[in-house]
């Protein structure tokens, strides 16, 4: 039995790819979460008027990884003191965001979150319920994968 988890650390092309990497993801899959419009179109979103944050939703095997594994990757990931920016990306699309499925989830990422303010660190994130996942656009599936000669000196693919 398989679970699933959506995490939005900025850009989700190289946040797709680390989780692709990760034994125990089954698939993975980018796109849209956390906005007022359904369907969005990646145009969209960039425009900063849907509200969505890009996403990565993870289906993974609990019983070969855990959700508190794909926490502490999702932490290495990205900069989570950012407010509505990773790197240049800069815009509430780039938010970073776990929308959690469950309350079991909820409660693994406020934990995870809480320790890592406690070790002194200013964590923007935001644990949010889950949200209606809308897919990306086909050319935004596993991207540095299909364009890893363009990417290969920006990214490890």
């Amino acid at each position: 039995m398989t679970e699933t988890a959506i995490f939005g650390a900025g850009c989700f092309w190289g946040v797709e790819a680390a989780f692709r990497r990760v034994d125990g993801v089954v698939e993975t899959a980018v796109g849209y979460a956390g906005g007022s419009t359904a369907e969005p179109t990646y145009h969209e979103v960039c425009s900063g008027t849907t509200g969505h944050a890009e996403v990565v939703r993870v289906v993974f095997d609990p019983a070969r990884v855990s959700y508190e594994e794909l926490l502490k990757l999702f932490w290495q990931v990205h900069d989570p003191t950012q407010v509505n920016r990773q790197g240049p990306d800069i815009g509430t699309q780039y938010r970073s965001v776990v929308f959690c499925g469950s309350e079991a989830q909820k409660e693994a990422a406020e934990a995870s979150k809480a320790a890592l303010v406690a070790a002194g660190h200013r964590i923007a994130t935001s644990i949010e319920p889950a949200a209606a996942f809308w897919m990306a656009e086909d050319y935004h599936q596993q991207y540095l994968e299909k364009n890893r000669r363009i990417h290969a000196g920006l990214f490890r693919v």
